[in-house]
């Protein structure tokens, strides 16, 4: 909810930076910033509420959708398939229409970079490829599997 010369945050209404005198000088915006108020505002005058503020750090985070983050965290024998996806999704995304082709590609490879960091992954991998690995049939894995599937065969059910 906003008021002229308040800014509310839930129930606590915060006054503008204009509004704050006679108020601690911590209140007041640190020059060069909008008209809003500043963070160390907002903290101020919870502290003079008496409300318990809690600190925090910013540090930066990684995307991990971002080529380099995957390309560094990628196992070695994978990076030069990463790389030929990555060049033809950015090939493609000169188009405005392939750019959610590069975003999807992104994504399935820092999956994959999660996926392949987990101990016995290339294993069970090759167990999968040889048809080794222990497998349960989709109708026993999914209740009601077969009533599903017969829906989308058929909507008229």
């Amino acid at each position: 909810m906003w008021h002229r010369g308040h800014y509310a945050l839930q129930n606590l209404t915060v006054p503008t930076p204009q509004n704050l005198v006679g108020l601690p000088s911590c209140l007041g915006r640190k020059p060069g910033c909008g008209s809003g108020p500043s963070l160390g505002a907002v903290a101020g005058l919870r502290s003079a509420l008496g409300v318990r503020l809690c600190t925090m750090t910013a540090q930066p985070v990684e995307d991990p959708s971002d080529p380099l983050v995957i390309l560094r965290d990628l196992p070695e024998r994978e990076r030069a398939e990463f790389l030929c996806q990555y060049h033809a999704a950015v090939d493609a995304a000169h188009d405005p229409a392939g750019y959610e082709q590069l975003r999807r590609m992104l994504h399935v490879w820092s999956l994959t970079v999660v996926a392949a960091g987990q101990p016995g992954y290339y294993e069970e991998l090759a167990a999968v490829r040889d048809g080794t690995a222990p497998t349960v049939p989709v109708t026993e894995a999914i209740p009601g599997w077969a009533g599903r599937v017969a829906a989308i065969r058929d909507p008229r059910r």
